[in-house]
């Protein structure tokens, strides 16, 4: 595929300038992914509270994160009452925006947009649960509402109820960086930063924006946060064995382990990153995204949602998913994508579901297609797992590396792709990787996939 059968799609071509991430294996973008390709987990004991109760007392936590490590002195002090996921969102999208080589000064803010899949904040939880208990009436055995208003008033701080809200993130972000543009949050779930990323190229490729920031931030690493999922029976329990905890596409999965962290790309048009002189990462080929409208808990069994996205990525990037040829270095043999980041959370339904999807749109050659999650090293970034994942997308294209899908030791019947088991695979002397898929499904069936490809002029 050529860059003229890519224009015929319409709109403004769009191109990624500038990566940044958070994650559980670091915050350098070379660093974490170096640990990526050696297979290294980042799960351990929980530390942000006590745990030792729950049925789940591990996660993958960003160690030592510090935002004056990450934005100039002035700008951490400023954005220092925000919540861990808006500190997360501030450090990734300072990285993704120093590697853009952008500068403020230089764009016009009305272009200059935003869309974030950023979580909610942290719960308050100390002054909280002391307002439930004040307001208790025992005798009525119910929570007298008027007497948690009075107690709450007294307990509860305005500043970090207001930094609790999704969107808090998003006003952050906007104001550290002078963005006037289109403005948005999405809480899609696990597909929310995926949307995010696919929808601001929407509006890039409609000429709404020059300059689009797109990602997602989330830490659910606390007791409520944790409690729901364990109540939900999705997480891994573990308990003995949490290094290995997180299987996806193992027959002995038993669940997600939570991870925490933050992604943002830079998205720019062609023209205007031309016109500045801009490194150029990337293209973003192609963007789907449905609903299963089947269960608010459940995904489509037979993943048609997560096929049918899929399926108008591809589409819009003027793929055919079922033959072979394309591309450069004697690839003519090969399956026109070269790698799938799978959504691979690790629970039993998401995998096989995800496996039956990835074989209704790839057909015969779904075998030959490599298909990994790295949410067996770093967990389950939630909200920012998307954007994160997609990362891992564009680093493949740049060095022809894929990562692994770790403690994948017992393959599962139903789950017979090709996961890049246990150890990353080199391609880059076999005509390297030029185009890949992100996958990024939500709790309760919402379904969103990105397509990126090696840039060609």
């Amino acid at each position: 595929m050529n860059a003229t059968s890519m224009s015929r799609r319409g709109g403004n071509r769009v191109v990624i300038t500038g990566m940044g991430w958070v994650t559980p294996l670091g915050c350098d973008l070379d660093g974490a992914w170096s640990r990526m390709l050696a297979g290294e987990s980042a799960v351990g004991p929980v530390t942000r509270f006590d745990a030792a109760s729950f049925g789940t007392n591990f996660a993958a936590e960003v160690k030592g994160f510090r935002l004056e490590d990450h934005l100039p002195a002035e700008a951490a002090a400023r954005h220092a009452v925000g919540g861990l996921h808006t500190a997360f969102a501030l450090a990734s999208t300072e990285h993704a925006w120093r590697q853009s080589g952008l500068e403020i000064s230089k764009i016009n803010p009305r272009m200059l947009g935003i869309y974030y899949g950023a979580g909610e904040g942290p719960v308050d939880h100390g002054p909280f649960f002391r307002a439930n208990m004040a307001a208790w009436d025992a005798e009525a055995r119910e929570l007298d509402t008027a007497r948690w208003a009075v107690a709450a008033l007294e307990l509860l701080g305005h500043r970090s109820e207001v930094e609790q809200e999704p969107h808090a993130a998003l006003c952050h972000l906007a104001d550290r960086f002078g963005a006037r543009g289109p403005s948005y949050n999405c809480m899609t779930a696990c597909a929310a930063s995926t949307q995010a990323v696919g929808e601001a190229f929407e509006i890039l490729r409609r000429g709404d924006a020059d300059v689009m920031l797109a990602g997602g931030a989330h830490s659910m690493i606390h007791p409520l946060g944790m409690t729901g999922f364990i109540r939900l029976t999705a997480m891994s329990k573990r308990r003995d064995d949490f290094a290995t905890a997180a299987r996806p596409f193992d027959r002995t999965r038993d669940g997600f382990v939570m991870g925490e962290g933050a992604g943002t790309v830079v998205l720019e048009t062609l023209e205007h990153a031309k016109a500045r002189g801009a490194t150029i990462l990337a293209e973003v080929a192609g963007y789907g995204s449905t609903a299963d409208a089947y269960r608010i808990t459940d995904i489509h069994p037979d993943g048609r949602g997560g096929a049918a996205a899929m399926k108008r990525a591809l589409e819009q990037a003027g793929i055919d998913p079922t033959t072979r040829g394309g591309g450069s270095g004697g690839q003519a043999g090969r399956p026109q994508v070269h790698y799938i980041s799978a959504h691979g959370t690790g629970t039993p339904e998401n995998d096989g579901t995800e496996t039956r999807a990835v074989k209704s749109v790839f057909g015969e050659l779904a075998k030959e297609v490599p298909f990994s999650s790295i949410k067996s090293m770093t967990g389950h970034l939630i909200q920012a797992a998307g954007a994160v994942e997609l990362m891992t997308c564009v680093m493949a294209i740049g060095t022809g590396k894929l990562p692994p899908t770790i403690n994948l030791h017992n393959p599962d019947p139903d789950c017979d792709l090709d996961y890049v088991p246990l150890e990353s695979r080199d391609l880059s002397g076999a005509g390297g990787v030029e185009v890949c898929l992100s996958n990024g499904f939500g709790f309760g069936g919402q379904n969103d996939c990105v397509c990126v490809r090696r840039f060609e002029g």
